[in-house]
């Protein structure tokens, strides 16, 4: 599984409350950007339908395609809506990692111990993480013993692994992956700021929130090499394409394009992520963030419908 925490009550309420209202008037609870206009009105049609599917009456739905080089989004519905990350979060501590790295801070050959007990963000305070709650068991074979960074860093992407992750903020640290934020141009809607499971900094307010505009411009960030040079960004996409979660964005696009992403998932909440080289064009970032009622399954099915909807909208 990719990030499994439960999203407390209070969370969510405090998640729910920093979304973006219905415009008024409107009939959907849905915020179309006026960039939008420019494609055909079939293609917006049936992206609106994909969206209204997964939605249902009260759930938040965000999708935002970003063409490099391109001001204005060529999609963007509730850009701008607050959704706890999941394992998005692990997206940008993976291209600090491959930063620190090209710059000499970080050695990814280095073996480190692995562990399942950390320091928790908030102060004085630590945690331990559960091996039931994640999809990489060979992370956890290796308790005790010691695994190269860089291989904690692959299995933090392509299986979404929970402690794997941790180990390697642990190196990084959140400043770090703050500055990949910053230098990508995000609002201070999206924070990663607390290791998985690390529920005692939920109880001062730290949580991990995304925007799906902020990720379709960080991933724009990372492809232009305003985030790393050359080899960190090759590398950075090289491990998304290695992803082995792909029923979701992926599944929606066609077979001729290139498509490196991220998921995560949580109680009521899926997400991806992608950065696409497709004929033709300049690389696309596409985010979908499904906060919303319905199963898993559902939802994921839902993202891939939407991608293809997108998809059409992007390539007009």
């Amino acid at each position: 599984m990719s990030s499994t925490e439960s999203l407390p009550t209070d969370v969510r309420e405090r998640i729910v409350s920093l979304r973006h209202p219905p415009p008024a008037g409107s009939t959907r609870a849905v915020s179309y950007d006026a960039g939008m206009e420019r494609a055909p009105a079939d293609a917006r049609s049936a992206l609106a339908d994909a969206i209204d599917a997964v939605r249902r009456t009260d759930g938040v739905v965000s999708v935002v395609a970003r063409v490099s080089g391109e001001d204005v989004p060529r999609v963007a519905v509730e850009p701008d809506a607050t959704h706890y990350s999941a394992s998005i979060m692990k997206l940008p501590i993976l291209i600090a990692a491959q930063r620190l790295a090209e710059r000499g801070v970080l050695d990814l050959a280095v073996p480190v111990p692995v562990h399942d007990e950390f320091a928790s963000q908030n102060p004085g305070r630590r945690f331990r993480m559960d091996a039931d709650e994640d999809s990489d068991p060979a992370t956890w074979a290796a308790a005790g013993n010691e695994q190269p960074l860089a291989d904690l860093v692959h299995r933090m992407v392509t299986v979404s692994g929970n402690l794997a992750t941790n180990l390697v903020l642990d190196e990084v640290g959140t400043a770090e992956v703050a500055s990949v934020l910053a230098d990508a141009g995000c609002s201070d809607r999206t924070a990663v700021v607390r290791g998985i499971e690390d529920y005692a900094a939920r109880e001062i307010g730290l949580d991990n929130v995304i925007t799906a505009d902020d990720m379709t411009r960080l991933l724009v960030a990372l492809v232009q090499g305003r985030l790393a040079g050359p080899e960190a960004t090759a590398a950075c996409e090289q491990t998304l394409q290695a992803q082995e979660y792909r029923n979701g964005i992926p599944a929606g696009l066609p077979a001729d394009v290139t498509v490196g992403n991220k998921t995560g998932w949580i109680d009521g909440v899926n997400h991806d992520v992608a950065l696409i080289h497709a004929p033709g064009l300049p690389p696309v970032a596409l985010a979908v963030l499904c906060s919303a009622p319905g199963t898993p399954e559902e939802r994921e099915a839902g993202i891939a419908r939407i991608a293809e909807a997108a998809w059409a909208v992007v390539t007009g």
